[in-house]
Parts: structure tokens; C-alpha cells; sequence
């Protein structure tokens, strides 16, 4: 992967940073929606700094489109998205036995790479490939387009981490409960057994011991950008 388009986004850094919890406040969850429960002291995510990103391994490799694509929403989504330090880029055109989520250091190009699922609804004979997207209600597929990362919380999945859809073929995001968190389908484990990982309900689920790097390098009031190019 070519680092020139990254290094090259180091003054969004500053700019992005300063906007702080104001703008990520702007565009957060609407009054009535409630934590499920809150987490507690050993539930929550400590949002310490995780300290520098592993160099960037020669596989899996990112496309050059894809990653063009999430560069121009980064810009594109401005001030709703408060920190633009850091994103994550999902490519969905990966199969899902190939780690396909890059959570990226925009000024560095240093990334860690992660098994992903995606949902039943992209992949209703379960291919391990995801077919397409839909941002309707109970459709069970992952969405495309740019997320900003919000609030955590504790629920069915354990930690958990609210998306908001920017985008008009992922707003519905908040209505379908589209999160990230940890499932025991999206293990490494599964691919030397299946050849693939399980399917969600249209969510980002990591494997289970996982998670806690991707909440921790990603963090809240960063972007997602998934597609498939």
C-alpha cells in the first residue's frame, strides 16, 4: 500500500482534533435513544492512548481505489467526524477468511489489519463473499458508505459500539442497531474449520479477542468506511 495519500492528510490531523467532543456531540444518538445498560468499570473501554500502529505488513494489501475512496470521505464528512487521525477502511471486496478491516494512522500509513463478518443479507447462500448491500430495516446486510463511530455500550453482544450512518445508503444505521463487537463466528478459528467466517445481522463483528484492539486503535468519533471496488 502506498503511503504518499496518507502522509500527505497530516494537516487534517490538526484540524480534526480540534473540533473535539462538540462536533461528535452534534451528530451523535438523538435524545430518546438510551444506553442498554451501562457498563461497567470492567466493561468499558479505556480510551488511553494506544500507542503507535504495527508497520504495514506486505499482505493482506488494500486496494488503491478503496483506500482512494475513504480519503475522499474523510474529507467529504468534514466536521462530523470529529478526529481525523485515524479511520478504519473495510473492504468488502475481501473475503471474509481475509482480514478486510485496516484501521489506519492517516499520517503514518501504519494499520492493523482484522477479520470481519458481514451480514446474512449480503450473502444469503454463504459464500464468504458479500453480494450486496441494503440499508433497509430487517434486511440483515451490511450497509456501504461512511459510519462515525459513537457511543459504547453493553448489550446482547457484550461491548459494543454505536455507528451513525452519514451517508443516504447507511443513515438507517442507528434504526437497524448497526454496531461494532465481538462474536465468536468472526474467530480466526473458523477459517481453518469452515474456509469462512459466520455472517451477522449486518454488523461489523470482530472476533472476540479482537475487539478490545479495535476499540481501543479506532476509538469514538473516528470513521468507517466500508465498500466493496
Amino acid at each position: 500500500m502506498s503511503q504518499t495519500p496518507l502522509i500527505a492528510r497530516r494537516s487534517l490531523i490538526a484540524s480534526g482534533a480540534a473540533l473535539g467532543g462538540a462536533a461528535l456531540a452534534a451528530v451523535t444518538a438523538p435524545r430518546w435513544l438510551k444506553p442498554i445498560t451501562a457498563p461497567s468499570r470492567s466493561a468499558s473501554v479505556a480510551m488511553r492512548s494506544p500507542g503507535p500502529l504495527a508497520p504495514v505488513p506486505a499482505q493482506p494489501k488494500i486496494t488503491d481505489s478503496i483506500e482512494r475512496e475513504a480519503l475522499a470521505a474523510l474529507d467529504r464528512v468534514g466536521r462530523r467526524v470529529p478526529h481525523h487521525d485515524r479511520l478504519a477502511i473495510v473492504d468488502f471486496s475481501a473475503p471474509s477468511s481475509k482480514p478486510r478491516m485496516h484501521v489506519l494512522d492517516v499520517a503514518s500509513g501504519r494499520r492493523m489489519d482484522f477479520l470481519v463478518a458481514h451480514g446474512s443479507g449480503s450473502d444469503p447462500a454463504h459464500t464468504g463473499i458479500l453480494q450486496r448491500f441494503s440499508n433497509v430495516p430487517d434486511s440483515n446486510a451490511s450497509s456501504q458508505g461512511a459510519f462515525l463511530t459513537a457511543d459504547y455500550y453493553v448489550g446482547k453482544h457484550g461491548r459494543s459500539q454505536r455507528l451513525i450512518g452519514l451517508d443516504p445508503t447507511n443513515n438507517n444505521a442507528l434504526e437497524r442497531a448497526i454496531v461494532v463487537h465481538g462474536a465468536w463466528y468472526a474467530n480466526a478459528d473458523m477459517i481453518p474449520t469452515h474456509g469462512k467466517l459466520g455472517r451477522s445481522q449486518g454488523c461489523f463483528a470482530v472476533g472476540e479477542r479482537e475487539l478490545a484492539k479495535v476499540f481501543a486503535h479506532l476509538g469514538q468519533g473516528r470513521m468507517i468506511y466500508s465498500a466493496k471496488v
